[in-house]
């Protein structure tokens, strides 16, 4: 499988110095030697990245997940809620519902709105950035304490 195949994935910023991922033939994709993904499992990878950074988010349990989708929710800290669809083209919305105007954008959390036209996001923080001021204060933050403990540790 070539690099550009492959759903990737980022760093959360509290663990810079230790990338990981799904590599070709790993023993945590659990598909040795194919080219297959369980949504599922990388889902739950996206979920614990990021979960930092937001109100609350999680697989869906309502949503079916298969080997090429898989369905997670997330409520920003701006307390706006989304249904986020997970392939190997990315992350796109596919329900949205704020606090100040659930009746105009409709349902929240394991809906999907087939009708909805939104582009693919190569990552969740590109994702996220996009949807989440309050999501890039918070990334950038945990950057920056990062950085700082890095720092504090090369002096001692």
């Amino acid at each position: 499988m070539s690099p550009k195949d492959r759903m990737e994935t980022d760093c959360n910023p509290m663990e810079l110095s230790s990338m990981s991922g799904f590599e070709e033939g790993s023993e945590l994709n659990g598909f040795e030697g194919t080219d297959m993904k369980d949504m599922r499992l990388e889902a739950e990878a996206v979920v614990n990245d990021v979960l930092f950074a937001v109100n609350n988010m999680f697989v869906s349990k309502s949503l079916h997940c298969a080997d090429d989708v898989a369905y997670i929710n997330v409520e920003t800290k701006e307390r706006n809620r989304y249904c986020l669809e997970l392939t190997e083209a990315g992350l796109r919305v596919t329900q949205f519902s704020s606090h100040t105007h659930p009746k105009v954008v409709g349902y929240a959390f394991d809906q999907v709105e087939d009708h909805l036209q939104t582009p693919y996001h190569e990552t969740v923080y590109s994702l996220l950035d996009t949807l989440s001021p309050a999501y890039r204060e918070a990334f950038g933050n945990a950057l920056l304490q990062r950085l700082e403990a890095l720092k504090r540790d090369g002096q001692s």
